[in-house]
């Protein structure tokens, strides 16, 4: 048997450090230049899970992400094998998922230089910078700790997202005498709250409001902002819409829940109608408001952390901050209204108008999938004509279980993901739902799935 090495190299730092920001589980993929940070998980109660290709890692670190709403490291190796994960990096970008990318690099004094060394490109940090929202590069072996820290960090700070670190293979390799890491701060600044006179004047539009709808996007599962958006809702007497990206932040069988279904015209009358629409970490991107054609007729209020989107593509009161702070005082803020449930039928309109369309079959199998799986099982969906409606008809019934891909609409995430899921919450239920075209992305990651023993079910439509 293999012995770990027990001379302390660079990769042991790497090790170290995620092991101390609390990290449980690492993905990638082994590459010659990585190899010393794998040799130092040995050793390590961090759990690597080698997958067969760096794209898959990368989905399955987003999965993993998504489901925890933790950061997940995501290892790799130079050149080839970092651009491998890009597509992913892209995905988790567009979702706002903490993905922590470490990526070797070609030993220090020959970066930049061109001089043909194996794996070189021009300029690595350059090919990541676009996507992730932090991308940065080791200087010396002291560096490591306190960089993966920071990557951690920014990976955390709203809007979260994937950040990306590369760590030169002499630093990897070489032996060190920098102290065992032992502890490291990656807690995020604390956003503050929007000022008093603004969450007043927000509070009294929700107050006055005859006709209140609450629009959720994702940006209330990733500050786990769901008790404070049910909370406001039934306090206000509010209708509550999500956005794809928003499935499961208010359940959808609840009494105030008007579902996701933004494409289907008793949707879309309910939001226009709403004389104050509060919507909460949501863009108002194209998918959301039907190619931007949603045209409101009210006063909107938005609530998001990152202050260059609130009014961006649609005018509204703005209140910049975290979206489970930000509820949490216009909770406290806003008196409870007794005035009965209002009335809600988008959903026995819309089910009343799909039944019209001879589509029983998509339906059918969304009642036998939601029948199938109890309310808090994961279920992760591809790209394809399926997860197409269930975007907009499958009922999500618990936050941070609906996984789907549309922020960058890419193939061949469902089933990775769903692993990265399962890595996450062995416990609980899996599915991943792909078509045939975006399962050929991840079909080498069935050994993957035995190999490690990720019980996730796939249904392949």
């Amino acid at each position: 048997m293999a012995q770990a090495t027990r001379t302390r190299i660079g990769g042991h730092l790497v090790a170290e450090s995620l092991e101390v920001l609390g990290a449980e589980v690492a993905f990638g993929l082994p590459g010659v230049h990585a190899l010393a940070i794998w040799e130092a998980l040995r050793s390590s109660p961090v759990r690597a899970l080698g997958f067969r290709t760096e794209l898959n890692a990368g989905f399955a670190a987003d999965g993993y992400a998504r489901v925890s709403g933790t950061p997940a490291p995501l290892l790799l190796s130079t050149g080839p094998g970092a651009l491998n994960s890009l597509t992913a990096l892209m995905e988790a970008s567009s979702s706002h998922v903490p993905v922590v990318a470490i990526a070797s690099q070609i030993p220090t004094d020959l970066v930049g230089r061109g001089r043909g060394f194996l794996h070189e490109l021009a300029d690595q940090l350059a090919s990541f910078a676009p996507i992730v929202k932090w991308a940065a590069r080791a200087q010396s072996a002291g560096d490591i700790p306190e960089l993966i820290a920071e990557a951690w960090r920014r990976a955390l700070t709203p809007p979260s997202g994937p950040v990306f670190l590369e760590i030169p293979v002499d630093l990897l390799t070489g032996e060190t005498d920098v102290t065992p890491v032992k502890e490291l701060n990656a807690v995020p600044p604390k956003l503050p709250l929007p000022a008093d006179d603004e969450l007043a004047a927000a509070a009294r539009l929700l107050a006055g409001a005859e006709r209140p709808v609450i629009w959720a996007g994702g940006g209330v599962l990733r500050s786990g902002a769901w008790e404070e958006l049910r909370e406001l809702a039934e306090r206000v007497q509010a209708l509550v819409a999500t956005t794809y990206m928003g499935k499961g932040a208010f359940p959808e069988d609840h009494p105030l829940s008007a579902g996701c279904a933004a494409d289907e015209e008793p949707f879309r009358k309910l939001v226009e109608s709403a004389d104050v629409l509060l919507a909460v970490g949501t863009e108002l991107g194209a998918e959301t408001t039907g190619q931007y054609a949603f045209r409101p007729g009210g006063r909107i209020v938005q609530i998001d952390a990152a202050p260059e989107r609130i009014g961006a593509t649609y005018e509204a009161v703005g209140l910049v901050g975290d979206a489970r702070a930000v509820l949490a005082a216009l909770v406290e803020r806003v008196p409870r209204i007794d005035r009965g449930l209002p009335e809600n039928t988008v959903t026995e309109r819309i089910e009343s108008e799909l039944e019209a369309q001879a589509h029983e079959l998509e339906r059918g199998l969304l009642r036998t999938i939601r029948e199938a799986l109890p309310r808090d099982a994961v279920h992760a969906w591809d790209m394809t004509i399926l997860a197409y409606w269930a975007g907009a008809h499958f009922p999500a019934l618990a936050p941070r279980r609906f996984l789907y891909p549309l922020g960058s609409g890419t193939l061949g995430y469902a089933w990775p993901a769903s692993l990265g899921a399962k890595a996450a919450l062995p416990e609980t239920p899996v599915l991943a739902v792909a078509g045939d075209g975006g399962f050929m992305y991840g079909v080498s990651e069935l050994a993957v799935a035995r190999q490690h023993g990720l019980a996730a079910k796939l249904l392949l439509v």
